[in-house]
């Protein structure tokens, strides 16, 4: 088995200004492709990219209506580079919503909330996205599919809170996080997954499906990819040939 962490997928009324932005608060480059269909990634990087990710911004006509549990948690390397990147994400366009001793809370252009994170030693090679944190009723529970469904090796897993990462320790975390009342914020993101090698499309939708994943049915048609939500209903895709 094999599935690669291909994009975090974000909802947007003008996804080529939201990805601006994120090029500009990760130091990444922006793309498009395709009409309603944006891309921010590391400068000469290749998709798909475990060891960084990529963000997709895809054009909703109404991205307030989608709410997800999921949303970014940035990296910082030293109290100095945390407070100079909190100083120029409001220049940016970010808003600020809260902030504690350990993290600050604020919002995109479009309102999608993210973190700036105190610096850490296991986040020194994460890149500038430090982790995709998903909220959920049972972390530990969230941790046993998600082991098995993509592979993912388990770093701390509590009854608060379950921390896994990609074989070999590459990119971002992805987190989940015990929340009281869901959802909590406007969150439009979601994973989208890409089989290794691709051709394994079906077999791995239909290995995910027997852990517990249930296909989902957003509008989407006939499409190239899977829909599909965990056992708490949390949004992803699988990716199939193009």
């Amino acid at each position: 088995m094999a599935l690669h962490l291909g994009q975090v997928n974000l909802k947007a009324r003008d996804e080529s200004a939201l990805a601006r932005f994120w090029a500009a608060a990760l130091g990444w480059e922006a793309a498009s492709t395709e009409p309603g269909a944006a891309s921010v990634l590391p400068a000469g990087a290749a998709w798909p990219a475990p060891a960084t990710s990529s963000i997709d911004f895809i054009a909703v006509p109404d991205p307030e209506n989608v709410r997800h549990r999921a949303h970014l948690e940035l990296a910082t390397t030293s109290t100095a580079h945390r407070a100079d990147l909190v100083a120029r994400l409001p220049g940016l366009g970010a808003t600020p919503v809260d902030a504690t001793a350990a993290w600050t809370v604020l919002a995109d252009p479009e309102g999608n909330q993210f973190c700036v994170r105190e610096p850490r030693e296991g986040y020194r090679n994460t890149g500038p996205i430090a982790a995709i944190v998903v909220d959920c009723t049972d972390p530990a529970a969230m941790a046993r599919f998600w082991t098995e469904a993509a592979g993912w090796a388990r770093h701390d897993v509590s009854d608060e809170r379950a921390l896994l990462r990609a074989a070999g320790d590459i990119g971002p975390y992805l987190e989940f996080v015990r929340t009281p009342h869901l959802p909590s914020g406007w969150h439009r993101a979601h994973l989208d997954l890409v089989p290794h090698p691709v051709d394994r499309f079906a077999a791995e939708v239909a290995r995910v499906e027997a852990l517990g994943a249930a296909a989902a049915d957003v509008g989407q048609g006939e499409v190239s990819w899977r829909v599909l939500t965990d056992p708490e209903g949390n949004q992803f895709c699988i990716l199939g040939p193009a």
